[in-house]
C-alpha cells in the first residue's frame, strides 16, 4: 500500500504532537512502509523509536519490537499507552495472569506493538503465538547488542539472525544509537540482510557541550559543576563501586542530595534508587556504568564523568543520555593517567586486549590533545564535521590557555626520558621524570645519578601539576607511551619528529583561577540566554504538577510531557484546550487527558 507524506505527517500530530520529523525520521520511515531490510544509527535524542512506531500504526498487523531490557520496555510502552497507542510488552515481570491477557489480546488483534526480549523471541510458544497473527515487521532495537565489535556482547541478541528463518516474508530493521562502521558491517553480516537500506545519521549531538579537563580534586571539580546546575537533574559516572560509595556520602553530606547506584547494591536498593532518579524525586545519582541503557529520562541536562571511560563509543553512549529532549545539555569529564593504566590492566585479561587497548589509546588521546571534541567523535565515527568552530565544546569556547613553546617543553620531556634510560634496559613513571625537569633532588633522583642529567631543573620555573600535565598530554598525543607493571615512559617513534624539530605538540597549560571566573562567566550568561522568554517560575510550578502526576500514575515523569513541552507551556501560557493543543508534543490523546490540569495550573498562575 502506497502512503502520502500528508497521511503520516497526519499521524505524527495525532499521536505526538508535532507537525514535522527530524533529520532522517522520515527517510526511516518511508523505509520500513516500503518493507524493506533496514539498519539505522540515530544518535540518543534523535527519536529512533517514533521511526518504527508510527508505521506501526499504518500497516497491518503487529509489529514486534525486540529489547534488551525490562525497563526500557516498560517506559516505552506507557508512553505508547500514554499517547493512546495499543502496546504491551511480554517479559518476567509480569504475573502469569497479566501475560494470559496480554496474549489474548495479541490473538484478538488488538496491539499494534509488541516489546519482547531476544530470548522470548526464541521460545516455541512465543514463536507459535506470532505465526498465529498477522505480523507487520520485527525491529531489533539496541541492535549494536549484536556484534562482538560493539560494547555490549550478548550471545541471544547474535542468535536473531534466526528472525529470517522462523518469519521468512516479514521485514527485519535494526536500529542503534552508537555504531561505527565495523559494527554496522557486523550487524548487516549478522542479520543476513541481502540487500538493507542503511540509514546513517550524523553522530553530533549539537546540544551537548562538552569539557575534559584533568582530574586534580575530583569532590571540589564535581561540586563547582553542581553548583552551576542547581536543581537540574545529573548522572555522575564513576570508574569503581568504593568510587561512587565515596563520592556519593561525600556530596550528601555536603548537602548536595543524590542516590548512588553500582552492582554491588541489592537489586531492591538499585531498582528503589533508579526509580526515585527516574521519577524526578531525586535529581542527582552517583553510578558506575551499571546504570545505563534503561534510562529514559529526556531531561537529563548534565553528564560528569569523574574517570576517563574505556573507549570513544562509551564516552559518546553515555554523554547521549543527556539532552534527549533536544536541550542543551553539558557533558564534563574530569580524566587522569590513573584511568589509563586501570583500563589498561583489565583490557590484558581479555581475549581482546588488542581492539581494547586500541581503543583506549584513542579515548586518552580525545582527552589529552587540545581539539574540537565534536569533530573528533565524529571523526571517529567515519563521519564529516564541518562547523568550525562548534562554539560547543572547551577547545571551541577557547576555555584553554596554550602553553608558551610548546616545542621546547615536549623536546625537553622527550629527551629527558631519553636521558634517563640511554644506558639501562628499564624505564621510570611520570612522576620520577617531572621530578627531574623540576629540578627535586629527591632520593630516588640522586640514587640514579640523575641530577647529573643534562635536562635536571630544565623546568624549574613551572610546578610539579603543570609538568605532570604536559607529560600527560605527551603521552596522549602518542609521544610517549606507558610500558609495563610500572608504567614506565619511553619514546614512540613519532617522538623523533619532536626532538628534529618537525612536529610541535599541541600543549595546553591547566586551568588558573582567573581563566576559571572567566568561564564560569561565560557559562552564567549563556544559560541566561537558554532561558530568554521563558517564565521560569510557571516552568517550576508545572515541573511540580508534573512530578505529581508521574508519582500518581506510577510512571516517569517524561512520559507525562517533556520539558521541552513543559518550556512552550511557560512561553505560550495556555489558558484553554484549543491553545494547549498548540504546545510542542500536544497531540489529540494527550490534549483530552491533561489540557483542564495543566491550563487550571497556568490560570491560577495568571489571576493577579
Amino acid at each position: 500500500m502506497h502512503y502520502t507524506r500528508d497521511q503520516i505527517l497526519s499521524v505524527l500530530k495525532q499521536y505526538w504532537g508535532y507537525v514535522s520529523f527530524r533529520p532522517l525520521q522520515e527517510e526511516v520511515v518511508f523505509s520500513i512502509l516500503e518493507d524493506k531490510e533496514s539498519l539505522t544509527v540515530l544518535p540518543t535524542g534523535g527519536g529512533k523509536s517514533l521511526c518504527f512506531q508510527l508505521p506501526a500504526l499504518l500497516r497491518d498487523g503487529m509489529a514486534v519490537v525486540i529489547s534488551p531490557l525490562i525497563s526500557l520496555m516498560k517506559d516505552q510502552v506507557d508512553a505508547l499507552k500514554d499517547i493512546g497507542i495499543a502496546a504491551v510488552y511480554l517479559n518476567s515481570s509480569l504475573s502469569v495472569k497479566e501475560q494470559r491477557e496480554i496474549i489474548t489480546l495479541i490473538q484478538e488483534q488488538k496491539i499494534k506493538l509488541l516489546y519482547i526480549s531476544p530470548e522470548r523471541l526464541q521460545n516455541e510458544e512465543t514463536a507459535d503465538l506470532l505465526h498465529s497473527i498477522q505480523t507487520s515487521f520485527f525491529v531489533i532495537d539496541e541492535a549494536h547488542c549484536i556484534s562482538h565489535w560493539g560494547h555490549d556482547f550478548r550471545a541471544d541478541y547474535r542468535n536473531l539472525r534466526i528472525i529470517k528463518e522462523m518469519f521468512p516474508s516479514t521485514s527485519v530493521h535494526a536500529f542503534t544509537a552508537t555504531a561505527t562502521k565495523a559494527v554496522q558491517d557486523d550487524i548487516v553480516a549478522q542479520l543476513k540482510f541481502d540487500d538493507a537500506k542503511i540509514h546513517i545519521a550524523s553522530v553530533d549531538r549539537s546540544n551537548l557541550t562538552y569539557r575534559v579537563v584533568p582530574r586534580t580534586i575530583i569532590i571540589k571539580q564535581i561540586t563547582d559543576v553542581l553548583e552551576k546546575h542547581a536543581n537540574e537533574p545529573g548522572i555522575i559516572y564513576c570508574l569503581r563501586r568504593d568510587d561512587v560509595d565515596t563520592i556519593s556520602d561525600k556530596l550528601n553530606r555536603l548537602g548536595f542530595e543524590n542516590l548512588p547506584y553500582h552492582a554491588g547494591l541489592t537489586d531492591e536498593v538499585r531498582h528503589v534508587n533508579q526509580d526515585k532518579f527516574v521519577r524526578e524525586q531525586v535529581n542527582i545519582i552517583v553510578a558506575t556504568v551499571a546504570f545505563g541503557m534503561g534510562i529514559d529520562r529526556s531531561n537529563i541536562r548534565f553528564i560528569i564523568h569523574a574517570a576517563m571511560p574505556k573507549s570513544l563509543e562509551y564516552y559518546h553512549q553515555e554523554t547521549g543520555r543527556s539532552g534527549r529532549d533536544g536541550l542543551p545539555s553539558y557533558c564534563y569529564m574530569f580524566f587522569g593517567g590513573r584511568d589509563y593504566r586501570t583500563w589498561k590492566f583489565l583490557s590484558e585479561k581479555s581475549s581482546n586486549q588488542g581492539t581494547l587497548i586500541a581503543k583506549l589509546n584513542t579515548i586518552y588521546h580525545f582527552c589529552s590533545k587540545p581539539q574540537c571534541r565534536h569533530k573528533a567523535i565524529a571523526a571517529y565515527f567515519d563521519q564529516a564535521y564541518d562547523r568550525n568552530p562548534c562554539a560547543a565544546c572547551d577547545y571551541c569556547l577557547d576555555e584553554f590557555d596554550t602553553a608558551e613553546n610548546p616545542l621546547k617543553i615536549g623536546q625537553d620531556i622527550l629527551f629527558c626520558v631519553y636521558e634517563a634510560t640511554q644506558e639501562i634496559s628499564y624505564g621510570f613513571g611520570a612522576g620520577h621524570i617531572a621530578n627531574i625537569l623540576k629540578g627535586h633532588l629527591t632520593d630516588n633522583v640522586e640514587k640514579r645519578n640523575h641530577h647529573n642529567l643534562s635536562k635536571f631543573g630544565s623546568m624549574a620555573d613551572a610546578s610539579l601539576e603543570f609538568i605532570r600535565y604536559m607529560i600527560e598530554q605527551m603521552i596522549g598525543q602518542d609521544f610517549l607511551v606507558r610500558e609495563g607493571e610500572y608504567s614506565t615512559l619511553s619514546l614512540t617513534p613519532s617522538a623523533i619528529k619532536v626532538l628534529k624539530g618537525e612536529t610541535t605538540p599541541s600543549l595546553v597549560k591547566p586551568l588558573l583561577a582567573k581563566k576559571k571566573k572567566e568561564i564560569a562567566k561565560k557559562s552564567r550568561e549563556i544559560k541566561e540566554k537558554e532561558w530568554q522568554g521563558i517564565d521560569q517560575e510557571l516552568f517550576q510550578i508545572l515541573r511540580r504538577k508534573r512530578a505529581e502526576l508521574a508519582f500518581k500514575r506510577r510512571v516517569p515523569a517524561f512520559i507525562i510531557f517533556g520539558d521541552k513541552s513543559l518550556k512552550d507551556m511557560a512561553i505560550i501560557k495556555p489558558t484553554t484546550k484549543e491553545t494547549f493543543t498548540t504546545v510542542f508534543g500536544v497531540g489529540a490523546k494527550k490534549a483530552e487527558t491533561y489540557a483542564d490540569t495543566f491550563t487550571s495550573v497556568i490560570s491560577e498562575y495568571l489571576k493577579p
